[in-house]
């Protein structure tokens, strides 16, 4: 997952993302239980899409894909 994380690093860079919190550990309130969080900011919803559609992503979501359980989500409050 190294190589992984390096990767998707290099390519949040390349779309103007930054990260908020990296594997945080959430406190929960109220719900159900809650997995580690990744909140990362894009300038806008658009540089969030292409950074996910990105070659650079895609290749990196590769290396991941069947080593981990992720939920990942856009949220626009634009």
């Amino acid at each position: 997952m190294g190589e992984y994380g390096r990767m998707v690093a290099e390519a949040v860079a390349a779309h103007g993302g930054r990260y908020l919190a990296r594997g945080a550990e959430p406190f929960v309130l109220e719900g159900g239980p809650a997995h580690n969080v990744l909140l990362i900011e894009f300038p806008d919803k658009d540089a969030a899409l292409a950074w996910y559609a990105s070659p650079a992503y895609q290749a990196a979501k590769k290396l991941r894909e069947g080593k981990s359980n992720l939920r990942l989500v856009v949220i626009d409050d634009a």
